[in-house]
Order: C-alpha cells, then structure tokens, then sequence
C-alpha cells in the first residue's frame, strides 16, 4: 500500500489483534449448558435409530416408550429445523435502498469524526451550537499520520475481520462497498454497469482521502469483507424441548402479568403488545405514556423482573410493551422468520400509539400547514410517548424517531446497539467473532452464553444476517430529537459491554455535546443496567420519573 511516509510504529490500524484464551468461567458453561443442550439432538436419533434397528421398541416397558416418543418428536423437529436453516441460508429479502440515500449515509460516515470536537464534551449550559459537530465538515485528503486518518483506519478495517490496513486491497474493497451500496454480490469491477462503477471508484476515493492512504489495486486473497446479508448464516440446531420450554415459560409469564398487573395482550396489524392502562388515566392530564422495546433473547421470560419493577414503579403511567418474537426464540410463531421491516414497524407502531390516543400521527405536511395556521392547542393533543428500548430494541427506537419523530416526546437508551453501527464493531463481535483459544485476553462465559444461547439461535440469526439494514439501523446525533436536553434524552452504557464498543459510543455522544444525559459504568456489562437494584436501574427510574408532563 503507497502512503504518506513510513508506517509508524504506533499505527493502530496496522496492529494484529491480541491473541485470546478461554478461561474457567467459558468451560464451565461449555460442559454444563451449551453441551448437554446440544447433544440432545444427536442423541435423540442415536437412540430412535437403535431401537427401531433392534426391534426392542416392540419390548419397550411404559417410561421407555415416552422417552422414545420424546426422541422421535425431537428426531421430526430437527429435520423441521434443519428445512428452516437452509431456507434463511438463500438470499436475503431486503427491498433495495435508494442510492441517494445511500450515498448521504456514506458521506455522513466519512465525515464522522473529522471535526476537531473534545473528546469529553462540552459544556452544556455554555454551548450556543445548537448540533456541535454536525456533518457539515468537507472531506479532505488527510495526511497519513493524522490521527483523524488513523482512527478512521483502525475503525474501517473491522468490516475486513480487523486485517491490517495494509492488508486490504481494492477488489475487496470494492467487493465490500458494493455490498454496503447495493446489498449485492460483486464479482469484477468489469462487470458492473457504468453507474455503478462510477459510485464504487467515487467513494472508494472518498475513502483514501478520509484514510489518507491509497489503497492497491489487485486482490488479496486472505482478507475477507464481512458481508453480513450475503454470508453464509451462522445456525447452531436447538432441540424442541428448549422451544418448548421458552412457550411454556412464556405462558406462566404472560398469566403472572395478566393477574398481578392487569395489564392485556393484543395485536395490532400483526404486532402483538403487552398494554397496561391505569383506571382512569387521561391522555391529556395523566403522566406521559411509556414505551419499551425488548431486545435479543427470551422475550418477555427475559425481561420479566425489569417489566415488573416498571410496573411497580410506574403505577400511573400507562405502558406498552411491543412483542418481537423473530428475536425471542419463538419458533411456533406465524412471524418468526418474518419480521416486521423498518417502514412496516413504525408506521405499524406509530399507527397503535395513535388508536390509543398517546400520540398524533399526522402527515408532515399537514401538520406543517397546522402550525403556520396557529391551528391546535397543545393542551388539547396527545404529548407523545416516553421510549425506552435496550439492546436490538434501539433499532426499532431509531426507525420511530427517524419516520415520526413527533410522536416520541423522551428517548432512553440503554446499551444502544443503533449508534456507531457503520463501524462494525457490532456485527463483528456479535456473529463474526471467534471463541478461539490463544492467549493474552480472556473469553469468558458470558461470551460464549451470548454466542450460542441467542447469536445462533435460527430466528435471531436470520433477523440479523438476512435482514439487517445498516444505514436503516443507524441513528445519528442529528436524527435524535433534543439530545443534550438530559431532561428529554438519556443514555446507558457499560464499558465492559461485549456486544457493542460502548467507549466508541461514549466517545461519539460526548463529542457532540452530551454529557449531563449520560449515564456511563466503565465496569458495566451489557443488561447490567437493568438488573434489579443496580446504580444503573435506580438512575433510570430517578430519570423515568422526573418527567415534566407539560415540558
């Protein structure tokens, strides 16, 4: 690769990745969870396929008969589950996204962090800029060393598996953008039509002026784009009795909530919720309604405690709580491998907020041409919601507030996945990354429980590698209505976090002015926030309830 001078010896983006190792905590959930559960499968069709080659199912006293019914059920389900794998193994669904819009994100990424912001923030109360740091900055060739150029080296090399820089050629850099724009494969430069070509050279230049480097023409064969929607899909089988028993959980769950808090479940458009409305309550005087949107997992088995201690603590707010089951690992429903995509999601969303009377869902125009008339008062209108959304939840809270931003009055984020996703630190550690055994840095068994236990689970996987949309899923500062008013917008992350880089996302919030709304455990793990009793819980409901109704 040609540069601008000798590679220095503190490049970060030209630095291998420190060697990992398994420690005690990763065999312990290796030998007492991940592999007893997998080898129920295996073990199952061992057991069918004997007795039926012995004859001994004729002999079979009444318990060796239900445990072989058991083994042939789990025999047929893994067969059922094997057809599910291979379909979401074929191409991806997603509609094609408009190349202009495209374009806008990608200029939006290379500017990222060009202007010279502090990296701890301003001062909220000093700051006249209304959106410091927007992207208004010009793309200019950056020299080598630059610390600008070498950050964004360091960060732009995830999407190639973390290769050095210098590793990264342009067919695989084509090969890469031409997946990001087009959502397609790429196989020649040739071979494209002219208006693609031109968009791939167009911001592949782009990209050595940000890098402030050239990138070399040819190939290199031992560096592989992460090419999520066009990778095989990552599935490990599960056997039937743990479906079963997340439905059965589930169920006991959904009864527990339904005679200790009354609360209802319905479906709206084919959305299912869990709604809890106050006797009484007035959408006009009573306190702001509030949303929550669960992330990977269980569902509401997962969250159970935290919906509780929301309801408890919430008494006189009204609550919903929408569903996801394509990433709560419930296999028998009709949505499962069909989720609801970003347009359908928010307007299926913000049509329900509407039917309850939270929130108004007009259309821009009209509600423009309101405004210029003096027509309404704000007393007599619904307020808009209060939306909470943890994990992958934030993707869905980034879809509302970019199609209807209006009708989202308070956002909570707790471990945000949406801010910072072009730099693929989610996605890599997430589905790509290894546990491998090596040495320096430990992989625990949180890792691995996040790995098996939902990364490969067949629903989340096909959500995540056939339908994941980068540029949908991206929020940005400019996108999030009143950010630094810590009133209105709040913030939780832990530094620990294996899912997402929270100190990249510390590092892009506070340069934007955000600092008061930022609730920031340099300890934290992902969920930490939300366990019962935590700094993090007692923050976010000291924040929950301090809301202003009339603000």
């Amino acid at each position: 690769m040609e540069t601008k001078g000798k590679t220095p010896v503190g490049d970060l983006a030209e630095h291998l990745l420190p060697t990992r190792r398994r420690d005690l905590s990763f065999y312990v959930v290796l030998f007492v969870a991940v592999i007893p559960l997998w080898s129920i499968v295996p073990l199952s069709w061992a057991f069918v396929i004997y007795t039926l080659r012995s004859g001994t199912v004729w002999t079979l006293s009444w318990p060796g008969r239900a445990v072989f019914a058991t083994a042939l059920a789990e025999a047929f389900f893994s067969v059922h589950h094997y057809n599910l794998a291979r379909f979401i193994a074929g191409p991806h669904s997603l509609p094609p996204n408009k190349l202009a819009e495209l374009q806008g994100a990608f200029t939006r990424v290379l500017r990222a962090g060009l202007a010279n912001l502090p990296e701890d923030g301003f001062d909220e109360e000093m700051l006249d800029v209304e959106r410091p740091g927007s992207p208004a900055e010009d793309i200019i060739t950056l020299q080598y060393d630059d610390p600008r150029a070498v950050d964004f080296r360091n960060t732009l090399r995830t999407w190639f598996g973390k290769v050095p820089w210098s590793a990264v050629h342009k067919h695989e850099m084509y090969t890469w953008l031409y997946w990001s724009i087009y959502n397609a494969s790429y196989t020649s430069f040739e071979a494209l039509p002219p208006v693609h070509q031109k968009a791939l050279q167009e911001v592949c230049q782009l990209i050595e002026r940000r890098s402030g480097t050239t990138i070399p023409e040819g190939s290199n064969p031992t560096v592989k784009p992460l090419l999520l929607t066009l990778d095989p899909v990552s599935v490990v089988w599960r056997p039937l009795v743990w479906y079963l028993a997340v439905e059965i959980s589930n169920f006991f769950v959904r009864r527990r909530l339904v005679r200790d808090w009354n609360v209802k479940f319905g479906t709206y458009h084919g959305l299912d919720y869990v709604l809890r409305i106050p006797p009484g309550w007035n959408h006009i005087t009573g306190p702001r309604p509030l949303v929550f949107m669960h992330g990977l997992g269980l569902g509401i088995t997962q969250y159970q405690r935290f919906l509780t201690t929301l309801l408890r603590t919430a008494p006189n707010h009204p609550i919903l709580v929408p569903l996801q089951p394509h990433v709560s690992q419930q296999i028998f429903h009709p949505r499962y491998l069909r989720p609801l995509g970003r347009r359908d999601m928010a307007g299926t969303l913000a049509g329900l907020l509407d039917k309850l009377g939270w929130a108004k869902w007009e259309d821009k125009e009209e509600s423009d041409r309101e405004r210029e008339k003096g027509e309404g008062d704000r007393d007599q209108v619904p307020m808009g919601v209060t939306m909470i959304s943890h994990s992958n939840g934030s993707f869905v809270h980034a879809w509302m507030l970019k199609a209807y931003p209006s009708m989202v009055t308070r956002s909570c984020f707790i471990d945000p996945v949406t801010f910072c996703g072009w730099e693929g630190d989610l996605c890599y550690n997430f589905i790509y990354r290894r546990c491998t055994t090596a040495s320096l840095i430990d992989i625990g068994g949180m890792e691995l429980v996040i790995k098996y236990f939902v990364g490969t689970e067949l629903g989340v996987a096909n959500f995540l590698q056939r339908h994941f949309d980068w540029n949908a899923n991206s929020l940005w500062y400019e996108e999030i209505p009143n950010p630094r008013d810590p009133k209105k917008t709040k913030f939780f992350l832990g530094g620990r976090d294996d899912i997402a880089n929270a100190k990249r996302v510390r590092r892009y919030l506070t340069s934007h002015g955000i600092r008061k709304g930022l609730w920031y455990d340099p300890n934290g793990r992902h969920g930490q926030a939300m366990l019962s009793g935590s700094p993090g819980q007692k923050e976010f409901f000291n924040w929950l309830l301090q809301d202003n109704r009339k603000s």
